[in-house]
């Protein structure tokens, strides 16, 4: 029996890199999960394969994250589909495909990026609340970009920050009703897209001062997230896990 027999979860952005492997544990853990998905059936459809190989019930959904109707559609289906809701983690998100500084950003461009990094997660906690019981959580995934200053991040980091500050004011509102909201903040994480647009001598020394002596992991973040997620945290409210092996105590960017 693992921490999250009997219980459903949905993991937006769920089929790669974090969000699938925060998908893989939740399902090890003995969750139901749905993943959401935008472009990329095959990713989805291999990603249902690999949760269904541990035994348990696993659908694949695809949603433009950035319409409210279609997400509470997404959310109200996850739920039918499986019976229950009791954790939804918010990891879909967008912006480094065309990196800039804050100051020739484009107007579209950051209109959509806040659309699937602020209001997207905003959105899925409007449509889980009444459909999650006491017990529930909702994780959503920030970046230490959120409130230092990295390179050509500007559109993500003000759409982190302003996730940080809404995980801050749906943790209030819902505590009462049983639900818990918090937030993990990943420092770079190896394999992922923002890795992988960075410059690779700068990912190579960031690497080489981690404190930790590695680059942080999606498993590593998946575990944050089941903590969070779990009875054990029961009393942890309204807070960012901050998951960069230690990078962030060395006061540098």
């Amino acid at each position: 029996m693992g921490t999250f027999s009997g219980k459903a979860a949905l993991v937006t952005g769920g089929t790669r890199g974090i969000g699938k492997a925060i998908a893989m544990k939740l399902a090890r853990e003995g969750a139901d999960v749905t993943v959401n998905y935008s472009r990329n059936v095959e990713h989805a459809e291999a990603t249902v394969a690999d949760l269904r190989a541990l035994g348990v019930r696993a659908e694949a959904v695809r949603c433009d994250i950035g319409e409210r109707e279609d997400v509470f559609a997404m959310v109200r289906g996850a739920a039918e589909r499986m019976g229950r809701l009791d954790v939804v983690v918010n990891s879909a998100a967008r912006g480094l495909e065309r990196p800039r500084p804050a100051i020739d950003s484009l107007p579209k461009h950051l209109r959509h990026t806040m659309d699937i990094n602020l209001f997207g997660p905003w959105f899925a906690a409007q449509a889980a609340a009444p459909l999650m019981t006491e017990g529930g959580a909702i994780i959503n995934l920030l970046s230490p970009g959120s409130d230092r200053y990295l390179p050509k991040y500007a559109p993500v980091g003000v759409s982190k920050g302003a996730l940080e500050s809404l995980t801050v004011y749906l943790a209030v509102e819902l505590a009462p009703r049983g639900i818990r909201v918090n937030a993990v903040s990943a420092g770079l994480v190896e394999g992922t897209d923002g890795v992988r647009l960075m410059d690779s001598e700068l990912v190579g020394g960031y690497g080489a001062k981690v404190p930790a002596g590695r680059h942080v992991q999606p498993g590593d973040v998946a575990e944050a997230v089941a903590f969070l997620a779990s009875p054990a945290a029961s009393m942890i409210i309204g807070q960012t896990l901050l998951v960069d092996g230690g990078y962030a105590l060395l006061g540098m960017v």
